[in-house]
């Protein structure tokens, strides 16, 4: 009898970046991006630069479009499982964005149903690059031998230990959505979190470089032996990106720095100019 083999499956609000699609070789599902009447799919017909060009109207006339995201069809699902397959997977794990912001899961559930293999699917619990920290701590695990239910236990541990931080260009976008407390002045910079459904400010600082250093601290603050992703959005806040990368990845208790873009289905909600990072211990 030939060895089990376990595929991972993710949907494209993990941001996962290429660097873990193919250290664990994952297949992604694409979210639908609507920028007025267009649809696109997430990181295929659509990546963060194209998206963060249209952001602010035709040659940044600030005439905002409307922009809004909508899960995968079960039938994306299956076609990314059927891939997985034609690899030669015997089971599949599938790790998604919360169940409690998107219906994702449940469409994922029911390409599932019609497959003739086992799919073990994961509430992450968690959106943005959360479930991308989840994949990797999947990944990991799978690549040391892990089963495909202890692989999963492990996804499903990295929610609740898991950090945030980050700014943005403007808190225009949060304040639209709902996000973060219509009151809370957008100077001196906010430096944020994402906690409990919501946006906190954990400091506001005069800088940018203060901003860099603040997360950068409160990075170090989750303990010993971290993973860490630092994201940007759009191109100009890069050299902001490579400062936190390298504040971060001097500090002794990061084990591995992974960077990564924050696409479409989570710049629609942030809008341009976020810089930040996801946290998580490699052990509990």
């Amino acid at each position: 009898m030939s060895p089990q083999r376990i595929g991972l499956c993710t949907d494209s609000n993990a941001q996962l970046p290429p660097a873990l699609v193919e250290r664990y070789e994952v297949v992604v599902v694409p979210i639908t991006i609507t920028i007025d009447d267009d649809e696109y799919l997430e990181g295929v017909d659509l990546d963060a630069d194209a998206f963060y060009a249209r952001f602010d109207g035709p040659s940044g006339t600030g005439e905002r479009p409307t922009i809004g995201t909508s899960q995968p069809s079960p039938g994306q699902f299956a076609l990314a499982y059927e891939e997985l397959l034609d690899r030669g997977c015997t089971e599949i794990l599938s790790i998604h964005v919360a169940s409690s912001v998107s219906g994702t899961l449940n469409s994922a559930r029911l390409a599932a149903h019609r497959l003739g293999v086992p799919v073990r699917l994961v509430d992450s619990a968690t959106a943005g690059f959360g479930i991308g920290c989840c994949v990797w701590a999947a990944g990991d695990a799978l690549a040391g031998g892990a089963s495909i239910d202890e692989a999963a236990s492990v996804a499903e541990s990295i929610a609740p230990r898991l950090g945030n931080v980050f700014i943005v260009g403007s808190l225009d976008v949060l304040r639209a959505g709902g996000r973060i407390d219509m009151a809370e002045p957008a100077c001196p910079i906010p430096v944020l979190e994402f906690r409990d459904g919501a946006v906190a400010v954990v400091a506001r600082v005069d800088t940018v470089l203060e901003a860099v250093n603040t997360m950068a601290s409160t990075v170090v603050g989750f303990g010993r032996g971290l993973r860490v992703a630092v994201g940007h959005g759009d191109r100009s806040t890069e050299a902001i990106a490579d400062a936190l990368e390298s504040a971060v990845g001097e500090t002794a208790v990061v084990d591995e720095v992974i960077r990564y873009r924050v696409g479409p289905s989570i710049g629609a909600h942030t809008g341009p100019g976020m810089v930040g990072c996801f946290v998580f211990p490699s052990t509990p």
